[in-house]
């Protein structure tokens, strides 16, 4: 009876070791993946408003990764190139040029002096293809926390996030042309807000 009760124990207990090896290989193959960003295939536009019209065009990304846990986005950041601003609708070459060395220039992105602007992701809610994602954007050496809703979609190829993201110039300390810095601006007024279509392609 006691060889019965013995040869039990030694059965369960090697049953216990063979589900908690498999438990750990689950887990161990849901580890998080990080996806390095394809600027290549990676798009950011910009379009800005004023009172008496519009702008638009696009400007580079330098690099960055998103971090998977399966199929669910986790983590990431990225970095843009501000000195690749360009104008899409002006065509005019001169007039194009002007607008690209203003937007370049201290009056709004500095980009000399700060020629990466960055976003790293600090918080993720949502699952699916649909995140709200959180994160702290860095323009001009000015760090402020922005959230934004965002569609992702991750498989054994790599990883596709599309953003639509509105931002106030304003608190990154971009004030040219802005009525809530200048009341009596009048139609010379640029609007504070200024969208960004953002499209991140990643490969491991």
């Amino acid at each position: 009876m006691k060889t019965i009760k013995m040869f039990a124990s030694v059965l369960v207990a090697g049953m216990m070791m063979i589900n908690s090896a498999v438990a750990t290989e689950k887990t161990a193959s849901k580890k998080a993946v990080s996806y390095k960003v394809d600027a290549s295939k990676s798009v950011v536009k910009w379009h800005a408003k004023k009172v008496t019209g519009e702008h638009n065009g696009t400007v580079n990304l330098a690099n960055g990764a998103l971090t998977v846990d399966g199929t669910k986005i986790t983590g990431g950041s990225f970095e843009i190139d501000m000195t690749s601003i360009k104008c899409a609708d002006l065509t005019d070459a001169g007039y194009n040029a002007k607008l690209v060395g203003h937007l370049k220039s201290d009056d709004f992105f500095s980009a000399e002096k700060h020629p990466k602007a960055t976003f790293k992701i600090t918080k993720v809610e949502g699952s699916g293809a649909n995140y709200t994602l959180t994160g702290d954007m860095t323009i001009k050496g000015i760090t402020q926390s922005i959230s934004f809703p965002a569609t992702v979609k991750a498989d054994a190829k790599g990883v596709t996030a599309n953003a639509k993201i509105t931002l106030d110039r304003t608190k990154w300390d971009i004030r040219y042309g802005s009525k809530s810095f200048i009341p009596n601006i009048g139609d010379k007024a640029i609007y504070d807000d200024f969208a960004i279509d953002l499209t991140l392609a990643a490969v491991k």
